[in-house]
């Protein structure tokens, strides 16, 4: 099924004949005339997607680390995968009933209203800490993955490459405000703050994806029906996946990424708690002190990464992109990784683990969510919505699974943080090898598809 014919610009298109608004978003991104308000309510949309993702998050962290500790928190991952195999199907059988802007717009209402039952659940005084995890989970990787692929069916594989380094300033703005906001409701008025400001952030998003939606469709009225056209019946994410070699790297990638990403993020919860223990004590007495000194840990460490990410997005994104392309992109996240667990073979301190993740995240969610979004822009809207689903969803939390079982072994083989360590520089290994070999298939379905060379 095509998809909706965005605004189609001369690629050659001089400086001087771009609107005040390109020219003013030039430092950021290639944006040419027509192309500003249909970019901007995106980058608008990724922006309040993250802030709320992030409220949410750092209230995940004082819940599920309060109540159980890092070992849980990496557990209640494999809840997760399993929820999400009957999940992601379910997802992909709604989404041939309705249209992309329906899509968007219920999923992201029925997220925002389960908010509400976590509300009346916290004020009923019930111990919510791993369903809390289990379901921001699943929020988080279907309803970003759900927007990026509403952007990659707005704009084509030209656009896209000039255009997502701009939606990813929204993205990564979106984090660091996010958290920034995070702490000061914690300080405030507690972790129930979080939900109700996560819940009404939700609703404004779905009210812009119709926005985005109307706008396209102004710019391209000969096209204007195809938007309304429901996704093919066709097959599910999954069998389109095992269908395609170019997804299924795809896939790979995703897992590979998660596996290292999610290990960095259980040895950084385990320091953070040891020493919420240490300052405060185990007892019962301590509880809430424990909670808030989790928060405002975890906030500051969500603020440094957001910030330093959102300077990456805004200055270095578009510029790899151009001048590396996206292929050659997809290497400088397992780089970095890599030589930031190579570092940690030795076991430094608390603050040196903190600034490697600090930094390795910082790039994961700028160029390499970017990268990773564009990697969908030569394919079809099925694979957008369904494929990009499955992969974004169940490779994610199955990558939360594996990283599980290195914990429960570690656990019980009493591994060192060196010894995590240095599995994780295993892993980034392969994770280069997958990238290597996905960018020549990005390479051929570029060519095959007759889009911009990515």
């Amino acid at each position: 099924m095509a998809a909706l014919a965005p605004i189609v610009t001369n690629a050659a298109e001089p400086a001087a004949d771009k609107g005040l608004v390109e020219r003013l978003l030039s430092p950021i991104a290639d944006v040419r005339r027509g192309e500003a308000a249909t970019a901007l309510v995106m980058m608008l949309a990724m922006f309040l997607v993250l802030a709320a993702y992030y409220l949410l998050k750092t209230a995940r962290e004082v819940f599920i680390l309060s109540e159980g500790g890092a070992e849980v928190k990496s557990y209640s991952s494999a809840g997760q995968a399993v929820l999400l195999l009957a999940i992601v199907p379910a997802y992909g059988a709604f989404a041939s009933r309705v249209n992309r802007v329906q899509l968007v717009q219920r999923v992201t209402l029925f997220f925002a209203s389960n908010l509400l039952l976590f509300l009346l659940a916290l004020a009923a005084g019930l111990r919510i800490g791993i369903v809390f995890f289990v379901w921001l989970g699943i929020f988080n990787v279907m309803v970003i993955a759900q927007f990026w692929a509403f952007a990659a069916d707005l704009f084509t594989e030209e656009q896209g490459k000039r255009l997502f380094p701009l939606i990813g300033v929204g993205s990564s703005l979106g984090a660091w405000i996010g958290s920034i906001r995070a702490g000061q409701l914690m300080q405030s008025f507690g972790a129930w703050r979080l939900l109700a400001g996560g819940a009404g952030i939700l609703v404004v998003c779905a009210a812009l994806a119709r926005v985005a939606d109307r706008l396209t469709r102004r710019e391209a009225p000969a096209e204007r029906t195809s938007a309304d056209q429901k996704l093919a019946p066709g097959p599910s994410g999954f069998s389109l996946i095992f269908r395609d070699r170019y997804l299924l790297l795809i896939a790979a990638l995703v897992l590979l990424l998660n596996v290292v990403n999610t290990s960095g993020e259980y040895l950084f919860g385990k320091y953070v708690v040891s020493a919420a223990a240490a300052a405060y004590g185990t007892g019962d007495a301590a509880a809430a002190a424990r909670q808030q000194f989790v928060g405002e840990t975890y906030s500051r460490y969500f603020s440094a990464i957001s910030l330093i990410g959102f300077l990456l997005q805004l200055f270095v994104v578009s510029r790899l992109f151009k001048f590396l392309g996206v292929g050659r992109s997809l290497f400088v996240h397992p780089i970095v990784a890599l030589t930031s667990y190579a570092l940690m073979l030795r076991a430094p301190s608390f603050d040196a683990i903190r600034i490697l993740k600090i930094a390795d995240n910082a790039i994961a969610y700028s160029l390499g969510n970017t990268t990773m979004q564009a990697l969908w822009l030569p394919t079809s809207r099925e694979t957008k919505y369904k494929a990009k689903q499955a992969v974004d969803s169940f490779c994610v939390r199955a990558g939360d699974v594996l990283q599980a079982g290195i914990v429960y072994t570690g656990e019980l083989t009493a591994l060192t943080v060196g010894a995590f360590a240095a599995l994780n520089v295993a892993f980034a290994c392969a994770w280069l090898a997958v990238a290597f070999r996905l960018r020549g298939r990005l390479h051929e379905r570029s060519h095959l598809t007759g889009g911009a060379e990515l």
